[in-house]
């Protein structure tokens, strides 16, 4: 059985007073304003994608780079407030803190199970990987050096999780150059909703000439604009036979999604001496929504009927420890981090209740304690979700001006991961309900730990001023394991839950009634990355990449399927960085070829019990480009795109249901997916065009920008009677515009996002197997949800700094 995924929406925070944007290789932001009115040179960007401090311009990988000044003119405050600008970057989003992030079409549309894959894509937060299971964090961004997103396996510094790319947010770290700080305040009010605001700060503190502290806190209110409207459900067997129906009048509400977000950070500096420092710090985020953030399009526009509470509460808290320094010539790294966090969560299953005694009379099973049929069997899950992850990287360098330079480490992580969901009937009969568990009819009860060690090295070569070779590698082992209880009552299935506690005798797990599942998946191999790169002079350079990436492999749940092996990336990569007149103008671009061997597909087996197969494969052809030109010293202009064409190279067969065997070859028509179908969630083109421009106002810096984002048609499911169940979603555009004036370190901005109110779907999906849920029953609506983009939001925003 599979936990419901709520719907989302992308985040309040709007982007304000952008500069271009990067959404292809090695482009960074910069911005043409009064102050620097006798300048059109686009400036440099440091980053430390490959473990060393370059200019962006010179790293012959694709990254895409926003630096501190660039986040605060865009007003970013986590991923989904620029993904759209980032033509490579797709994402498969359920709720805030519930999205799963792909790169380059390297997507399997799985539903983010808990005892589903890794993901694809690693997050890292400074130093330390903060990838979990539950999808990727949205991490506040606020005060922020930088974030670096880099498309390609990262199989060799950055390892598992990381197989298709990975997501870097550098924090500004304390500094005893002197005391800053600074505040900034939005509020906006949302169509088809109400009002939002943000709060932020930081405070920089020199303590002593070699030791500072950093502080830094946020609060953010984002309004709800889904409306859960009146409704009525009757539960009816294929036989006509009426259990009952209920109203959802004690839960009707307007804007009933709201979002609540506050957290902060503090770090501490301390320059040992010229050679050595130490840098630990703690970050916290407090994030609480209500209501669910997909509309049923049976229902209406932003509207849903719901007859249960939804809420979702994740808070996490990160410490680390960084020391560097130097032994001899070398420069020597630890990197440690502590990781927790703790979701709670109500979801309305109604729609699965429904839904199963429509197609197979389920009604007649969820019975009282006399043996009657219940007249109100509707569901709600209760889930709680505990992480807990330790990471240990110790790794030492050459001097980066060594003609011969190296970096090598060592990395171990291990994560754990504590399961409850609890799906309830009320007034369920107890010889029915999971021993220990009233009123519940399937009970997940379970932990997950996945152990990851690794060995790495990339040497780097000057062979001539002119041409660079580096090789890499990185070493793995992985261990999945999988010790629980899942499933029914023996007295309600003969097959999944507590008829199975006999195979493990005298074992206990918590408050679980026994322990039916106990299984654990080991894996080791290489990665490997080849580069050469050919550099004309400083302003222009081209690479050829061959680099490869994997995920872990694990185990399945349900006794009938075996576990599922380790998948892999392999990239073929040509690219380009080049600056022309005068560094006023950069062109960036990739074309890449990607296979994608045995990747891990998880998709809804019997009972709507999440099953993971690796399907064959699948190919990614594509080209990124990005434009930035500062035409005058006023007028900043960029354009962005990237085309892309992702499918399965082989049938994909599925699964014997009986038996759990993969069924290894089948024709074209019998296929659950064909060879040829597109992998979901990622468009053939993506991209946008942006402009800005600034003056003089009555001796204020000010400026004008507008820019238009274009996302192109896309499917939800891999499978073809899943698409044919969902539907497509369309393609839309959106367009922004901001104005803004600045003086003596004060700034003044209004903006307008989703200027045309667009309607734009960023996901699809039922709360079980599409065949079951996407129908309509009776004449009441289907349960197939649309997660929109957030409606037209407007609002005004003050800064200043000290």
């Amino acid at each position: 059985m599979i936990s419901v995924k709520r719907g989302t929406r992308i985040p309040l925070a709007v982007l304000l007073a952008s500069t271009t944007l990067a959404a292809a290789p090695a482009l960074a932001q910069q911005v043409a304003t009064a102050a620097d009115a006798n300048s059109t040179t686009i400036g440099e960007v440091i980053v430390t994608a490959e473990k060393r401090a370059e200019n962006v311009q010179h790293v012959p990988i694709s990254i895409q780079v926003l630096d501190s000044k660039a986040l605060q003119q865009l007003d970013v405050n986590n991923f989904q407030d620029y993904v759209k600008y980032l033509p490579s970057v797709a994402f498969q989003t359920f709720a805030p803190d519930q999205t799963t992030i792909y790169i380059r079409g390297v997507a399997d549309g799985g539903n983010a199970n808990h005892s589903g894959p890794q993901p694809s894509v690693g997050s890292y937060l400074d130093e330390q990987p903060i990838t979990t299971i539950g999808g990727t964090l949205d991490i506040h961004a606020y005060d922020l050096a930088r974030v670096e997103v880099l498309a390609g396996p990262q199989g060799t510094l950055y390892g598992a999780s990381s197989e298709s790319g990975t997501v870097r947010f550098i924090t500004n770290k304390p500094t005893t150059s002197g005391f800053e700080a600074g505040y900034d305040l939005q509020g906006n009010t949302v169509a088809h909703g109400k009002e939002g605001y943000v709060a932020e700060g930081f405070v920089n503190i020199p303590l002593t000439s070699n030791v500072a502290v950093r502080l830094v806190g946020f609060d953010e209110h984002d309004s709800g604009y889904i409306n859960n409207v009146f409704g009525t459900r009757t539960f009816e067997r294929p036989d006509g036979t009426i259990d009952g129906t209920i109203n959802n009048a004690a839960y009707v509400k307007n804007d009933f999604n709201p979002v609540d977000t506050y957290g902060g950070r503090a770090a501490l500096k301390w320059d040992i001496n010229d050679k050595w420092s130490i840098t630990p710090s703690v970050v916290a985020q407090d994030m609480r929504a209500d209501g669910v953030f997909g509309y049923e399009p049976g229902v209406g526009n932003l509207e849903v009927q719901r007859f249960a509470p939804d809420s979702f509460h994740d808070r996490w808290i990160q410490s680390a420890l960084t020391v560097q320094g130097k032994i001899g010539r070398y420069d020597l790294t630890y990197s440690g981090g502590y990781f927790y966090r703790a979701i709670d969560s109500l979801s309305d299953y109604t729609d699965y209740s429904v839904a199963y005694d429509a197609f197979y009379g389920s009604g007649a099973y969820w019975v009282d304690n006399a043996g009657n049929p219940l007249s109100n069997p509707q569901q709600e899950i209760v889930g709680r979700d505990r992480f807990d992850k330790q990471s240990h990287e110790l790794r030492i360098a050459s001097p980066s001006t060594d003609k011969l330079r190296f970096v090598a480490g060592l990395f171990t992580e291990r994560q754990t991961h504590w399961i409850i969901q609890d799906y309830q009937i009320q007034g369920l009969g107890s010889a029915i309900s999971v021993p220990g568990w009233p009123n519940t009819i399937w009970l997940t009860d379970q932990n997950r730990i996945d152990k990851d060690d690794a060995g790495y090295a990339e040497v780097t070569w000057d062979a001539t001023p002119h041409l660079q070779f580096l090789g890499g590698v990185r070493g793995y082992y992985y261990a999945n394991q999988l010790y629980g209880f899942y499933g029914y009552s023996a007295n309600y299935s003969s097959h999944t839950g507590a008829v199975n506690c006999p195979n493990f005798p005298g074992e206990t797990f918590r408050n679980a009634p026994c322990v039916d599942l106990n299984k654990t998946a080991y894996g080791s191999g290489q990665t490997h990355k080849l580069s050469v790169t050919w550099k004309f002079d400083p302003d222009h350079l081209i690479y050829f990449t061959y680099s490869t990436g994997y995920r872990p492999g694990g185990v399945n749940r349900s006794g009938d399927f075996g576990p599922y092996s380790a998948d892999h990336l392999t990239n073929y990569e040509f690219g380009w960085k080049t600056q022309w007149l005068d560094r006023s103008l950069q062109w960036n671009g990739a074309i890449y070829d990607e296979n994608w061997t045995n990747f891990q597909f998880s998709f809804l087996g019997p009972n709507s019990l999440t099953i993971i197969q690796n399907a064959p494969s699948a190919r990614i052809l594509g080209l990124e480009s990005s434009v930035e030109w500062r035409a005058t010293s006023h007028l900043t202009i960029s354009a962005n795109g990237n085309l892309n064409d992702a499918q399965l190279t082989a049938n994909f067969c599925g699964t014997n249901e009986v038996t759990g065997q993969f069924i290894a070859s089948c024709d074209y028509n019998s296929a659950l997916a064909p060879q040829g179908t597109r992998l979901p969630y990622t468009p053939i083109f993506k991209g946008d065009i942006m402009g800005r421009y600034g003056f003089d106002l009555m001796g204020w810096d000010a400026h004008v920008q507008a820019s238009v984002a274009y996302n192109g048609k896309r499917t939800a499911a891999v499978f073809k009677t899943d698409n044919a169940n969902l539907g497509y979603m369309p393609a839309y555009a959106t367009a922004d515009f901001s104005f803004g004036v600045e003086r003596n370190k004060l700034t003044l901005e209004i903006f307008i996002k989703n200027a045309f109110n667009s309607l734009g779907q960023v996901n699809r999906y039922t709360p079980c197997t599409t065949a079951v849920c996407s129908v309509s029953y009776f004449g009441q609506p289907a349960a197939v949800y649309v997660v929109p983009i957030t409606p037209l939001t407007a609002g005004i925003k003050v800064s200043q700094r000290f």
